[in-house]
């Protein structure tokens, strides 16, 4: 099995879903967790689900649960992230059809 058999679309698709699932839930969750004075979930952890594909989920779930939305690190740096993202999204794809 070779790497080109793993990093297919279908997989890359099927991450994207469940990452973004999961930074949606994590928001979830952390607004949850605030809410009762418990335990929370960590920003970085938040930030880093973000970075590793799931800026949707946490942009999403952000606003839909009105968590963090004061936050410079999360009202900025998440649009940001996603920008980022588009951005190696585009220069893979042109530097693939070469």
């Amino acid at each position: 099995m070779n790497i080109q058999n793993i990093f297919t679309l279908e997989n890359i698709i099927i991450y994207l879903i469940i990452i973004n699932i999961i930074a949606f839930l994590a928001m979830l969750i952390d607004k949850k967790k605030a809410e009762r004075g418990s335990w929370r979930i960590k920003e970085s952890t938040l930030l880093t689900l973000a970075l590793i594909g799931g800026s949707i989920g946490a942009i999403a779930g952000m606003y839909k649960f009105r968590h963090k939305i004061q936050k410079a690190r999360f009202f900025i740096g998440l649009p940001i992230i996603i920008v980022l993202q588009i951005l190696l999204v585009i220069a893979v794809i042109t530097n693939t059809v070469k």
